[in-house]
Order: structure tokens, then sequence, then C-alpha cells
């Protein structure tokens, strides 16, 4: 097994077609806090999740509601050249957004996880 230190889940987010609907269940179970957050393209709502692990709520218009990990990484670009070596396939190339950079990508057995570079 590896020393080096793994990257870690830094965002959750949910994408879902109900954005109340999962926004008051999420609330009523877990506790976790909203917030709206004015966005251009989408209705988003932020999450207080704990523990250094921020959160949002999505409204799109997926077939079915999906968690996505975001997990920190030191060269977004080079991350995710190195997936796609490893048999991934690049759902989102990089972006650039206003905190940061951001791609999507999918594994070969179909599970997604975006990887994400903070603006310093």
């Amino acid at each position: 097994m590896s020393t080096a230190a793994p990257n870690p889940v830094v965002h959750l987010e949910l994408h879902s077609r109900d954005l109340p609907e999962a926004s008051a269940f999420y609330a009523e179970l877990l506790g976790w806090r909203r917030e709206r957050i004015e966005v251009s393209a989408s209705s988003y709502l932020g999450l207080e999740l704990g523990r250094g692990v921020s959160g949002g709520l999505v409204q799109c218009p997926a077939e079915r509601s999906l968690w996505l990990p975001y997990v920190e990484v030191a060269d977004v670009r080079a991350m995710t050249a190195r997936a796609q070596r490893l048999g991934a396939t690049v759902l989102l190339g990089p972006r650039e957004g206003p905190a940061g950079w951001r791609s999507v990508i999918g594994s070969r057995a179909g599970a997604e996880v975006a990887l994400w570079q903070q603006k310093r």
C-alpha cells in the first residue's frame, strides 16, 4: 500500500430532479442546513455537512438522483489525463470556475467522481 497521503473528498453534491423534496428530506433526516447560492445556470443549495466537507444540492434533469463526490487534487489537468490513461472516461473536461477548476470522470465500472483544484 502507498505511503503517500490520499486525496481527500472535500465536497459532496447531490444532483436531483426535485430540489425541494431532496432538500427537505436531508434536512429532516440528517439536520443538514441549507443555504441558497445564486448561480447563473441553475438552482443550487449549499449544505453544511460538518467536519470540513462542504456540500450542495443541484437541480438538474438527471434520470435519477446521484451523489457526486469532489476529490481535491494538486493539478486537475494532470489528474484528469492520468485517469484517462487508467481507462476512465472524461465526462467533463477541466473547467475553471470562481473558486477553482474541476473535471468529472467516470471509471470503467461506471462510477463518477469530480476532480477539484482550489484556487490559491
